[in-house]
C-alpha cells in the first residue's frame, strides 16, 4: 500500500512541475515594454564652488604656537588671581619628587630612623623602599611632610574643594604592621 501512495505522490509532483514549464513570453514581453516606458529622473548636481587659497603671510603674523602669547590669553581669561591660586601657585613652579608620581593610598610607612638626630620615615612604593624627610614632597595632591614620628608621617596637601577652590587639608601615612 506504501509504495502505492509513493508513486501516486511522485506523478502528481511530476506533473505539477510540467505545469511550470510552460514558456514565460508574456511576462518577458511585459518586462521589455516596462523597461522602455520608464525614465529614469536624476536631479543635476550642483556647480562645486571654486576654492581660492590664500597667500601665507607667515613672516608679518604672530607666532600661533609662542608659549608667551598662550600665557597672555591664559591670564586674561583666568581674571583675578585668587587668594586660593596663591596658595597652589608656588607648587607649580616648583621641580616635581619622584614620589609625587604615586597616590598616597598606595604608599606604605613600613618605619623610621634617626639620622643625627633628624627623622627620617621609611615609606615602600612598588615594592622600593624610599627614605622620607621633613619637608619632602608625597602624594599626588602636593602632600609636604610636616612632621615625622615614629609611627606616622603628617603630611599639609593642596586640594580642590566642591567650588574649585584651593584649601589645605591635613593627611598622615601610619605605619602598617607586617601582616601575613
Amino acid at each position: 500500500m506504501s509504495k502505492l501512495l509513493q508513486s501516486a505522490a511522485a506523478i502528481a509532483i511530476l506533473s505539477g512541475l510540467s505545469a511550470c514549464s510552460v514558456d514565460n513570453e508574456d511576462l518577458r514581453h511585459w518586462m521589455s515594454e516596462q523597461r522602455r516606458q520608464t525614465t529614469p529622473k536624476v536631479a543635476p548636481l550642483t556647480e562645486p564652488t571654486r576654492y581660492v587659497p590664500l597667500a601665507y603671510a607667515g613672516s608679518t603674523a604672530a607666532d600661533a604656537f609662542s608659549s608667551e602669547r598662550l600665557t597672555q590669553v591664559l591670564r586674561r581669561e583666568s581674571g583675578p588671581v585668587s587668594a586660593s591660586a596663591a596658595l597652589v601657585a608656588p607648587e607649580l613652579n616648583r621641580r616635581k619628587e619622584p614620589l609625587e608620581a604615586y597616590p598616597l593610598d598606595t604608599m606604605i610607612m613600613v618605619g623610621s630612623l634617626d639620622r643625627s638626630g633628624q627623622k627620617v620615615a621609611l615609606v615602600r612604593v612598588d615594592n622600593l623602599l624610599h627614605q622620607v624627610k621633613l619637608g619632602h614632597y608625597l602624594g599626588q595632591n602636593y602632600g609636604r611632610v610636616t612632621r615625622i614620628t615614629e609611627s606616622e608621617v603628617t603630611l599639609r596637601e593642596i586640594v580642590q574643594d566642591a567650588a574649585g577652590e584651593w584649601i589645605e587639608r591635613g593627611s598622615a601615612l601610619q605605619l602598617q604592621e607586617k601582616t601575613k
